[in-house]
């Protein structure tokens, strides 16, 4: 189980494997927009999957960065998972608390496959559909022993500010943004004060819920190859997804992967460091001017 794990996975093959003892360490990574007002951490000690820990995205970061939850150093993520009991052989379960049945769990399923972890896979459907389903929650919390994590990040799986500008002219691969399609045509706001909706020139706008179904799963695999397919992207070449803040366009890295791309790259910094940071023509927006 811990060389070779599936990317998702229902919630009875989860209920399941609880009753095994075993090296599994199920995470709730929620995380909200502020504008939605929920506090993720008392909403866990409320309420989470019986066993779970808490991962908080706006913790394990670079505190440095003036951008939200950026990645953190190898070293970081390394202390911040083995608080969690997390070792190099444990199967990690990521979900989240949204009502999208997926928000904030891809970012950390991704975060953990680029500090080299893959055994990682998140619940399909989420916390939303766990409690549908009838399954048990807790709002007991036992800290787990520490254990030992080394860390080592891929860095072709980062894209900086500089790589996105040069990609403008060499096209070496595919960006694709995840924010809703009227952020990225610069029809809607962007939650963020000070930042106008838009993208970047030649990006390609594939929404993250057009992913999920009705039911907050993640689509099967035919049907994702179909919506990447409509949105012109080309699976066989190199793909670097972005949003907001790189929390919603881990979506994307995730049904990259379940449709067969061996890896996508993420721009960290997102549509919020490209705002502040690229000259006017290189903001492309219907709108523009008329949020602010």
């Amino acid at each position: 189980m811990a060389l070779q794990v599936r990317a998702l996975l229902t919630s009875k093959w989860l209920a399941e494997a609880m009753k095994v003892e075993g090296k599994m360490r199920v995470l709730d990574t929620s995380w909200h927009l502020p504008k939605m007002r929920r506090n993720s951490k008392n909403e866990f000690k409320k309420r989470h999957i019986m066993g779970a820990a808490f991962f908080d995205i706006d913790q394990c970061c670079d505190k440095t960065s003036p951008l939200d939850h950026m990645l953190p150093s190898e070293e970081i993520f390394a202390d911040y998972v083995e608080k969690l009991g997390i070792e190099r052989d444990t199967h990690v379960v990521v979900y989240d608390a949204s009502e999208f049945g997926a928000f904030s769990a891809p970012r950390v399923w991704w975060m953990f496959r680029v500090f080299g972890h893959s055994s990682v896979s998140m619940l399909n459907g989420g916390l939303r559909n766990w409690l549908l389903e009838g399954r048990p929650v807790s709002d007991q919390y036992a800290r787990p022993a520490p254990a030992e994590f080394k860390a080592s990040l891929n860095r072709a799986w980062i894209k900086t500010y500089e790589d996105i500008l040069d990609n403008l002219d060499t096209k070496e691969f595919q960006v694709l943004d995840a924010r809703p399609a009227g952020r990225f045509k610069g029809l809607d706001p962007e939650p963020r004060d000070n930042t106008e909706p838009g993208h970047i020139p030649g990006s390609i706008s594939v929404p993250f819920h057009t992913f999920l179904s009705s039911s907050g799963h993640f689509l099967p695999k035919e049907k994702l190859q179909a919506l990447f397919g409509q949105a012109g992207v080309d699976l066989s070449r190199p793909i670097c997804v972005l949003c907001g803040s790189a929390v919603t366009a881990c979506h994307v890295a995730l049904a990259a992967h379940e449709c067969g791309h061996p890896g996508v790259s993420l721009y960290d910094g997102g549509w919020s460091e490209w705002y502040a940071r690229a000259v006017p023509e290189q903001v492309i927006s219907e709108g523009r001017g008329k949020h602010l």
